[in-house]
């Protein structure tokens, strides 16, 4: 029997500062995400955070997805993508909280 397929499945909490700068970063991004075969498939903003275990505040939740771990380590260590985040991420966000980082199968 063959394996299934998987997908690589990040889940990132955000406390965004400036949402003028993090709309940038996101508009500049996404072409490099792209072509890394990556997307986005929910985004939330967050108007109130009943439970974390850590203390960092959180007003952004999405998830972002790709095709495999080398893929999303690839596109994270693009230096066009690392060229993005220090001109309109780094700035526009407080902290960052990873949620969930996990291979899962591939939805049919």
């Amino acid at each position: 029997m063959a394996a299934e397929a998987t997908r690589r499945l990040m889940v990132f909490g955000l406390d965004v500062k400036d949402a003028e700068l993090y709309r940038r970063y996101r508009a500049e991004m996404m072409p490099i995400l792209e072509r890394h075969g990556g997307a986005f498939e929910y985004d939330f903003v967050v108007a109130q955070v009943l439970r974390s275990p850590t203390p960092a505040p959180i007003n952004r939740v999405f998830t972002i997805v790709f095709p495999d771990r080398a893929t999303a380590d690839r596109f994270f260590t693009d230096p066009a993508y690392l060229a993005v985040r220090a001109a309109w991420f780094t700035p526009a966000v407080g902290s960052v909280t990873t949620i969930a980082d996990l291979d899962e199968p591939v939805p049919r």
